[in-house]
């Protein structure tokens, strides 16, 4: 199997959660991996993207110093450009639009998935949080729940896990899990592999991953 550095894995999934998202949508996109997609939407795919800090029309990232405004920014705190038609608003209006189900899809991080769709996203053992944040909000008030994270953590240990064992975002809530090797759905409470990419192989998805999940009959395989 490959090996990707972080930086390439990260981008990987960026650009797969990018050709993800509905088009004519509104999405938020959370800190990390997430906010990273915006910078790979095709020029003719029509969306919205949301800020939970504060902004709906984001755009990609400053590519010239003229670009660079210091007050806008993303989740991550990293600085972006708007799009023709963005608007800027406060917290509690922010969060309306979340808690409301006005939101089409949310792309999230994740520590823990587990293979009935629970998210661990906040709090590692030994490790000072701040708390869960907004993403409790976004898992329960958003359509479509999208999970982008590497498909291990350091060391390779398994992320996408039979059961959950730190602290919970949120119940079954997951939609879909995007990885740098693969593509899993839930579909009727169950964990599907839908799709990999084209340098690993069904026992490589299957090494990383401690969950029970099906295999697709149309399953895909992403050339890379």
């Amino acid at each position: 199997m490959i090996q990707l550095s972080e930086a390439q894995a990260k981008e990987r999934i960026a650009r797969r959660v990018a050709a993800t998202l509905p088009n004519n949508g509104i999405v938020n996109l959370g800190v990390g991996i997430p906010t990273m997609a915006v910078d790979f939407l095709s020029a003719d795919k029509k969306i919205y993207i949301q800020t939970e800090n504060g902004m709906l029309g984001v755009g990609p990232s400053p590519r010239t110093p003229e670009e660079f405004i210091p007050n806008l920014i993303n989740a991550s705190r990293s600085p972006i450009t708007e799009i023709p038609g963005s608007s800027y608003f406060d917290s509690a209006t922010s969060f309306a639009m979340i808690r409301s189900g006005r939101m089409d899809a949310t792309v999230i991080g994740a520590i823990q998935v587990s293979e009935t769709g629970d998210l661990a996203n906040w709090a590692l053992p030994g490790k000072g949080v701040l708390g869960p944040g907004g993403a409790m909000d976004l898992v329960v008030g958003v359509k479509d729940v999208i999970v982008a994270t590497l498909h291990t953590a350091k060391g390779g240990k398994p992320k996408l896990v039979p059961v959950c064992t730190l602290p919970l975002t949120a119940l079954k809530a997951v939609n879909t899990v995007i990885t740098e090797f693969a593509v899993f759905k839930f579909i009727h409470g169950e964990m599907v592999l839908v799709e990999h990419s084209s340098d690993v192989t069904l026992d490589d998805i299957k090494a990383m991953t401690t969950a029970h999940y099906f295999v697709a009959v149309d399953l895909k395989i992403k050339q890379v």
